[in-house]
């Protein structure tokens, strides 16, 4: 297998004022050719440490890609050290001017001297159309290698990278045969180490012994990956997985909990909603995010003072006064009173202390009352979440879908 490495350039990267979300993309798209990422690194706008980044990760890989530095300020120098690396001198590049001045002309903006300069490239490149953006995407190769240099901007990247050099990488290496086969899934109530130790005391011969297995924790679960080159192998590791562990089996697939719920809900035919409290219409918010779930999903109360919680769902006055509004039993009512006021087959409801303050007696921080409605009936309960407020409020929404998803158990092994 291919190897490849990445580089993300500029200073605003390693201050922390943006995150790279481009080296995760680009080692997503290049495994499922087949490339496997060795190494990837953040460099500031230094020449100097631009340079030593390319010569460590064109010794380790077979492509490597940078992101970054292309644009037309004085800090963006990346072409200029892709001309000292590979050699040659900068030149202008006739399209490539065309296109930026075509690019502004439609936006009705005037060219300066700095954008023009977007058109001049390194001689030992090949350029290739950035259709969606002014700075020039650059195709190196050197003692058999390739060198891609593409902007920073995760839309234009992306749009390059899918259209232009991804299908060109498969032609230069023909990279279709080398694609790996994977499998994922989420657990819950099982550690990374547990799993391990488990695996590790199966016979040599077992399947999940000879596959490959990344763990992969993430807010309020664990996600695994099983990779295999023989998809007959990963579907028997998959199936000595299942028998090891289904009990804490939650959802397959490389997809959120929000996601699980969505399928889980339209391949059984039901419908949910949510009442939330210290979650905040977080819980909504995660099941916006998909697109077309609109037919399972009909809306939220966010209830954050007991008045909307007794006027809007119907929570009573004696649970309120008797319980506290950060109680099993309130909670109960919530889930109730919004699947009846929305009309829904489901629901989820939260009640909390996200922190920092509003600890009581007996309920700290970090404790949220969480229950989930099914057809089946209601169930609520408390837990106990560590962390900050905003890491409070994301495993109680974690906790939440979870839980509905092990409330609909009985769908559960149908879909899987």
């Amino acid at each position: 297998m291919m190897n490849i490495a990445v580089i993300a350039i500029g200073d605003e990267l390693l201050l922390g004022n943006v995150t790279d979300t481009n080296t995760p993309y680009i080692a997503a798209a290049s495994d499922r050719i087949g490339l496997r990422m060795v190494y990837s690194c953040h460099v500031a706008d230094d020449a100097e440490e631009i340079y030593a980044a390319i010569d460590l990760a064109m010794s380790k890989a077979d492509v490597v890609i940078t992101t970054g530095g292309l644009g037309p300020t004085k800090d963006d120098i990346t072409k200029e050290v892709m001309c000292r690396y590979f050699g040659g001198e900068m030149r202008k590049d006739e399209a490539v001017a065309r296109h930026v001045e075509e690019i502004f002309r439609k936006k009705g903006l005037p060219m300066n001297e700095l954008t023009a300069t977007q058109a001049m490239v390194p001689e030992s490149c090949i350029v290739v159309e950035n259709a969606v953006g002014t700075a020039p995407v650059m195709w190196f190769e050197l003692d058999g290698k390739v060198l891609v240099s593409m902007p920073g901007v995760p839309r234009e990247m992306r749009y390059v990278l899918d259209h232009e050099v991804i299908p060109r990488l498969c032609s230069r290496f023909e990279l279709q045969s080398a694609q790996l086969h994977h499998l994922f899934i989420a657990t819950e109530g099982i550690s990374e180490s547990d799993v391990n130790t488990s695996i590790e005391t199966m016979a040599d011969d077992s399947a999940l012994r000879r596959v490959h297995v990344a763990y992969l924790p993430q807010t309020g679960y664990l996600k695994l990956r099983l990779d295999a080159e023989d998809a007959e192998l990963l579907g028997a590791a998959e199936r000595e997985f299942y028998s090891q562990f289904g009990v804490y089996v939650i959802f397959k697939g490389d997809i959120t909990p929000a996601e699980a719920l969505v399928n889980r809900l339209r391949a059984c035919g039901l419908t949910v909603a949510s009442a939330e409290s210290c979650t905040g219409g977080n819980i909504a918010h995660q099941l916006t995010l998909i697109a077309g779930c609109s037919d399972v999903y009909q809306g939220s109360v966010v209830s954050y003072s007991n008045e909307v919680k007794m006027n809007l769902l119907g929570v009573s006055k004696h649970t309120l006064e008797s319980y506290g509004a950060v109680s099993v039993e309130v909670a109960y009512q919530m889930a109730e009173g919004v699947a009846k006021a929305v009309g829904t087959d489901c629901a989820m409801a939260t009640s909390g202390i996200a922190g920092p303050g509003g600890a009581t007696p007996g309920k700290p921080v970090g404790t949220v009352c969480i229950a989930v409605k099914t057809p089946s009936g209601t169930t609520s309960d408390v837990y106990h979440f560590t962390g900050g407020r905003s890491e409070v409020i994301a495993r109680a929404t974690v906790k939440a879908v979870t839980l509905l998803l092990k409330g609909l158990g009985c769908q559960a092994t149908r879909l899987s």
